[in-house]
């Protein structure tokens, strides 16, 4: 495996796959707090010239954290389809891009092609492709999950509406939960994030949620994100749970950070399935997000991109109906500016489709950020043309609970109409019918809440 190269009379050995994987990653500011990351832009190419030239063979053979270490590595590793791998293991990373970029490689082309190909694999060729590269790939795919109702389908753009609040009241959560709906965002998911992670408020929660979208007849998903172990007790006690939510990460020593292991997600998955009110056959909700396992101090050294990769791998594995990165929200440790930023939303949305899952971005930033309102709007354009299975919207793009700035109810609407996009099926009917959607468009009445106190 040759591991250095020449480039502009200078030699570059690196001196791992670990190595060479961060060195070839886009700058990202996590990467340099890690003391991984290229030194120079001439470093940083040099990286992906040895990269792109590697197999993947070369790749599976030489695991960045081995199976035997790391449960996450064990269960990316188990998914992996014999024959479809022996069919490609000589392709060069550089092919492999080649071939996803072809015009007559369909979305469902990649998603056999996907059943062979490891979580660094993907991380490898994610890193030789440009931004317009990622958007062109991923729009190919589309990934269908259902739990109550549909999302996914090619046309559409479905998002998770967030109705927080600072003291998780009741009244405060429904009177956001209703603009939102008046917008017509909420089609992925009315997810709400808890306050209050005790057992007696996420039960309140999901009550509160459950009834009101029963009352009426609202097509969509409630979950309240506290702890899955919170949750499953709420559950166990009655609560009405659409889905089970939980963040997870790249290694098993982070995910142990979090308080969670690959056993006790599959045990929230078959109560979920059991238990939940939702009708499946999908029926978890993962969140991720670049930087988390090096703030866990649980990187091994792998750049924050592979990592996120391997989350992805590690979901798949749970067929959930909903996965999403929340890029931007960690800080500047991790994605310094609205470059990095925008570049790690794009990267998390490819990896994501090309692990076959239902991938989500929250296109955020907290204020302490080199990026503003204008770099979201930027990167929700984009990717919306990649096909992103939905976003995640809060009042006004400002959530008071989480303290972090996100799209705004109308944003949602906005990228629907600009670039041609419905709502999911089930859910664009109900806005017709309620009058909040006149032809697949906002009417007059769209924007007031009041609209559900008539």
């Amino acid at each position: 495996m040759r591991l250095k190269t020449n480039y502009l009379g200078t030699v570059y050995q690196f001196s791992s796959l670990k190595d060479l994987f961060a060195k070839a990653n886009e700058e990202k500011s996590g990467d340099r707090l890690a003391g991984i990351g290229a030194e120079t832009v001439q470093e940083r190419i040099a990286a992906k010239e040895v990269l792109s030239q590697l197999t993947l063979s070369n790749i599976r053979e030489n695991p960045l954290l081995p199976p035997e270490k790391d449960e996450v590595s064990k269960i990316i590793e188990s998914q992996v389809k014999e024959p479809v791998y022996q069919s490609i293991k000589n392709w060069s990373v550089a092919e492999l891009r080649e071939f996803i970029l072809n015009d007559e490689v369909t979305g469902e082309d990649l998603k056999r092609l996907s059943l062979g190909l490891n979580s660094e694999m993907i991380a490898a060729v994610t890193k030789i492709m440009s931004n317009l590269d990622l958007v062109h790939a991923a729009n190919k795919v589309e990934i269908i999950t259902k739990c109550n109702i549909a999302i996914g389908q090619k046309g559409t753009l479905a998002s998770r509406l967030q109705p927080n609040h600072p003291t998780d009241n009741v009244e405060g959560i429904i009177a956001s939960l209703k603009e939102g709906l008046s917008y017509g965002v909420g089609d992925a998911v009315i997810g709400i994030n808890p306050v209050d992670d005790s057992v007696e408020s996420v039960k309140r929660l999901l009550h509160a949620t459950h009834d009101f979208i029963q009352d009426w007849r609202i097509p969509t998903q409630n979950c309240v994100l506290a702890h899955v172990t919170t949750q499953m007790k709420a559950i166990e006690q009655g609560a009405p749970a659409d889905m089970i939510f939980q963040s997870i990460a790249g290694t098993e020593s982070a995910n142990r950070s979090f308080g969670i292991s690959a056993t006790m997600l599959e045990e929230a998955r078959d109560m979920a399935r059991t238990l939940g009110t939702g009708t499946g056959p999908q029926c978890l909700y993962f969140e991720t997000g670049q930087g988390s396992e090096l703030s866990a101090e649980a990187h091994f050294g792998i750049d924050q991109m592979t990592l996120e990769s391997r989350n992805y791998g590690f979901a798949r594995y749970y067929d959930p109906y909903i996965v999403n990165t929340v890029v931007g929200f960690i800080g500047p440790e991790y994605l310094y500016n609205n470059k990095q930023v925008i570049r790690a939303g794009l990267e998390d949305h490819f990896m994501g489709k090309m692990h076959g899952i239902p991938m989500g971005v929250d296109i955020c930033y907290t204020n302490h950020i080199k990026a503003d309102q204008n770099d979201i709007e930027d990167l929700s354009v984009l990717l919306t043309a990649a096909g992103v299975n939905f976003v995640i919207a809060t009042p006004m793009g400002d959530d008071c609970m989480l303290n972090y700035q996100s799209l705004s109810y109308h944003d949602v609407a906005t990228l629907r109409q600009t670039l041609n996009k419905g709502a999911s099926p089930l859910f664009a009917e109900w806005l017709e019918k309620m009058g909040i959607f006149e032809n697949g468009k906002l009417s007059k009445v769209a924007g007031d809440p009041t609209i559900f106190s008539r």
